[in-house]
């Protein structure tokens, strides 16, 4: 059915993202998703970085996702010296942001999805395994319900537990010693939170805070402590009470925050990444198989930057095949090309992000001070990975 296509793994913000690139160039594909629907309706939101919007533009969704969020112009770092629970000294820092907007992770999806055409993503349609045919070595895709097709090529990007990584043979994801909570908060007057993206830090515990517009604000938690209970991941309202015990000796508008968010947006999660030299050493590409997105680099969400290299992804990746043509030997060229072209940048980006992940979750202050140093050594300009440019479609 789908034999003659580009087929891709997920309907995620890469995977619909990579449809729309190809789509430019004039590559037929189809979108393997195995949810019976679009998934918008979960997660909370995604910053877009300046070089997420370098590529935003290029995919041509840019200027209406501009107009669901309001852009932030700074951000302050504030840090709690707490003495006997009395809030008597604070650090302010400030730094020039760029542009920078916090996007609802649903209207990301939605403008993607729109911007497609009909019918070209396939819902229900959830893979099961990936195995080499016998006679003509070409991968075949198999689903669950019992269908298969042997694509053109196979562009996993299926996030961080991607059957399409395990067939390339890539090593298993790594977790952070850190979990995050995340959640959407409205304010039907208006929140007076202005245009900052403000992180408070104090003791183990880091908040942030970011406006998606002028009603509502995205937030974070993140903390060592790291729950065993596995029932409280997936109910929100004991997510939302664990926050709230984590935030019992913050300022009040900071547990107001966690008090009021919408119960559906409220998620925890177990912090992943994929380490760096596997970034470096590892094969993402076989043939006319390769990953895109958290199936090829997940990494902390420390720099924002998640979403945006995922989209960068994207617009590589289809530059590389509308350079080459369609055959078998001519794909293989530009999967491995795209891989090369990406390798070095994931990899910087990633380690960016364990440094400041580690940092973050260090154990003590002679460890935290020790990444902070190697940070700081390796990374002299905090804010370089936003000036990266994709380049063209």
């Amino acid at each position: 059915m789908y034999d003659d296509e580009v087929v891709i793994i997920g309907a995620g913000i890469c995977g619909l993202a990579t449809a729309l690139a190809l789509h430019k160039k004039g590559i037929k594909s189809v979108v393997m998703e195995r949810s019976e629907t679009l998934r918008n309706g979960s997660g909370t939101a995604v910053g877009i970085r300046p070089n997420g919007w370098r590529a935003l533009d290029q995919l041509g969704v840019a200027e209406i996702l501009r107009h669901t969020a309001i852009p932030f112009q700074s951000l302050f770092d504030i840090f709690f010296l707490d003495y006997q629970h009395s809030f008597i000294d604070c650090l302010l820092r400030y730094h020039n942001a760029g542009e920078a907007r916090c996007l609802r992770r649903k209207d990301v999806i939605d403008a993607l999805y729109a911007a497609l055409p009909p019918s070209m993503v396939k819902f229900g349609c959830q893979l099961e395994s990936i195995k080499l045919d016998p006679d003509t070595r070409k991968p075949v895709l198999r689903f669950i319900d019992g269908t298969s097709i042997i694509p053109k090529a196979i562009i996993g990007c299926d996030g961080s537990k991607s059957i399409v990584a395990d067939f390339l043979n890539l090593k298993p994801t790594k977790m952070f010693p850190i979990c995050a909570v995340r959640g959407l908060t409205n304010y039907p007057n208006g929140h007076s939170f202005g245009h900052e993206f403000t992180s408070f830090k104090k003791d183990d515990t880091l908040v942030g805070r970011v406006p998606v517009d002028n009603n509502m604000i995205y937030w974070f938690c993140t903390t060592p402590d790291i729950p065993k209970d596995e029932r409280l991941w997936k109910n929100p309202e004991a997510v939302r009470q664990y926050t709230l015990k984590l935030l019992t000796t913050h300022p009040q508008e900071i547990q107001q925050m966690a008090e009021k968010a919408d119960l559906n947006s409220v998620s925890i999660t177990h912090l992943r990444y994929r380490a760096q030299w596997d970034l470096l050493m590892g094969t993402f590409s076989s043939g006319t198989v390769t990953v895109a997105g958290d199936a090829m680099h997940v990494m902390g969400p420390f720099l924002g930057q998640g979403a945006s290299a995922a989209l960068e992804d994207a617009v590589v990746l289809a530059r590389n095949m509308g350079q080459m043509g369609l055959t078998r030997v001519e794909i293989g060229k530009a999967l491995d090309r795209f891989v090369r072209e990406r390798k070095m940048r994931v990899a910087r980006l990633s380690l960016q992000a364990y440094l400041t992940g580690m940092m973050l979750g260090g154990s003590s202050r002679v460890e935290k001070v020790m990444w902070f140093v190697l940070l700081s050594v390796l990374f002299p300009n905090p804010k370089s990975h936003m000036d990266y440019d994709c380049g063209d479609l």
